[in-house]
């Protein structure tokens, strides 16, 4: 997993218009990158809605917001029709970006270990550079917890 002080990966992803979009092409001062585990799912739907929902307050302070996780343009649109468009999802089906980012690992849950994207959210500055880590997220609260974070 990235640490405080890493550079960011750059990346080029789907998002659900299959339309091509990459790190670069976010010029704000600060960017958010949420990981999250599935589209679809009640944690991951709580989580991007809340981003969603404060998508004016980020764009307003100059803070770009990108979630990231597997699933194909369909399964994006989709999701977006239930969590609102305001955040740009990008589609990772093969999981390159998960695994360099750190994200991508193997999972326990109810008895069962399988591997899957782990819910992970960095914050990198205008230089690339990482410069918070959250790798212990509460989907309800945690869009709200980066703001405040960020607008101090």
């Amino acid at each position: 997993m990235l640490h405080i002080g890493d550079t960011a990966p750059e990346f080029m992803l789907p998002d659900k218009d299959e339309q091509q979009v990459a790190l670069r092409s976010y010029t704000q001062d600060r960017v958010v990158i949420f990981f999250y585990p599935k589209d679809n799912t009640p944690g991951c739907a709580l989580e991007t809605k809340g981003f969603n929902e404060l998508a004016q307050e980020f764009q307003k302070n100059n803070i770009g917001v990108i979630g990231i996780s597997g699933g194909d343009a369909a399964s994006k649109t989709s999701f977006c029709e239930k969590v609102g468009k305001e955040v740009k999802l990008l589609s990772d089906t093969n999981f390159s970006v998960c695994e360099k980012y750190g994200v991508y690992g193997e999972k326990k849950f109810m008895g069962r270990t399988y591997m899957g994207i782990n819910r992970i959210t960095f914050i990198i500055d205008k230089d690339r550079k990482v410069i918070k880590v959250y790798d212990e997220v509460k989907p309800a609260v945690h869009p709200k917890e980066v703001l405040n974070y960020l607008v101090k």
